[in-house]
C-alpha cells in the first residue's frame, strides 16, 4: 500500500487506505490482518491502524476472530444471496426517488460515470473500471435525497465493491454488467421507469447469482486463514 500523507487525522487516513485495499484487493478476503504490518506498510503506528480496524469492522470490511485475529471479511454464498437481496430493496428504492426527484441531473450524473467506464473498459483499465462502476451505483443515492437510506447502503457498499473485484476475472460478467448500465441510462433518459426498474432488477440479480456461485473460493480462503492463525 501507498505512504499515507498527513492531511488528515492518521485515523482517517489509515481508515481510508485499509478500505481501498480490501475494496481493490490488494488483501484478499479472508486475509488475515497484523497491526504492526499494517502500521509499517502505511508508516503510522499501531494506534491509527488498531482504530481503523474497529472502523472496518463496523462497516463489515473486517472480522474479528477471539484467539485467531483479525480478517478481510468473507461471505458464505447464503449471505452473499440475503445481501443482494438487501441491495435491490435499497437501490431500487433509491432509484425511484432520484427518477422523480430530479430525472435529469440524475440521467447527466449517470451518463457521465457510463462514459468513463466505456473509456476504461477500451483501454482494459480494470481498477478504474470497477471504481467507476461503484461509482454509478453510489449515484442512486447520491441523487435520491433521503440520507437514511443512502446511510443503510454505506453499511454493505463496501463489501459490494469488494465482491465486484473479486469477480472481476470474470469478463462476461463485466461486459454484461455495463451493458447492463447502458440500458438502465437509456431506460431513464427516455422516461421509461418500466424498463429502468426491470433493467435493474435484471442486473442485481444476475449479480447475486454470479456472486454465490463464486463464492466457494471465498469460503475455502476464510477457512484456510483462520486454520494458519490457529497454528
Amino acid at each position: 500500500m501507498k505512504q499515507l500523507r498527513r492531511s488528515k487525522s492518521l485515523t482517517e487516513m489509515a481508515v481510508e487506505g485499509l478500505r481501498e485495499a480490501i475494496v481493490t484487493g490488494q488483501f484478499r478476503l479472508g486475509e488475515p490482518l497484523s497491526e504492526i504490518q499494517l502500521a509499517a506498510s502505511i508508516g503510522t503506528s499501531k494506534t491509527p491502524v488498531r482504530e481503523a480496524l474497529k472502523q472496518l469492522r463496523i462497516e463489515g470490511l473486517v472480522t474479528v476472530v477471539p484467539q485467531s485475529g483479525t480478517f478481510v471479511f468473507t461471505l458464505s454464498a447464503m449471505e452473499v444471496i440475503k445481501m443482494c437481496e438487501l441491495r435491490l430493496i435499497l437501490e431500487m428504492a433509491a432509484f425511484k426517488l432520484a427518477y422523480h426527484h430530479n430525472r435529469e441531473e440524475f440521467t447527466k450524473a449517470l451518463q457521465t460515470v457510463v462514459d468513463k467506464m466505456a473509456t476504461a473498459q477500451q483501454a482494459e483499465d480494470i481498477p478504474n473500471y470497477l471504481r467507476l462502476d461503484t461509482e454509478f451505483h453510489e449515484q442512486l443515492f447520491k441523487h435520491c435525497d433521503n440520507q437514511f437510506i443512502t446511510d443503510a447502503y454505506s453499511l454493505i457498499g463496501g463489501k459490494i465493491a469488494a465482491l465486484r473485484t473479486h469477480l472481476s476475472s470474470l469478463p462476461q460478467h463485466t461486459q454484461l454488467s455495463f451493458q447492463e448500465h447502458r440500458e438502465f441510462v437509456d431506460a431513464i433518459d427516455q422516461k421509461n421507469l418500466e424498463t429502468a426498474t426491470i433493467v435493474l432488477e435484471k442486473h442485481i440479480g444476475r449479480s447475486k447469482e454470479t456472486y454465490a456461485e463464486n463464492i466457494e473460493d471465498i469460503s475455502m480462503a476464510n477457512r484456510n486463514s483462520f486454520r494458519k492463525a490457529k497454528r
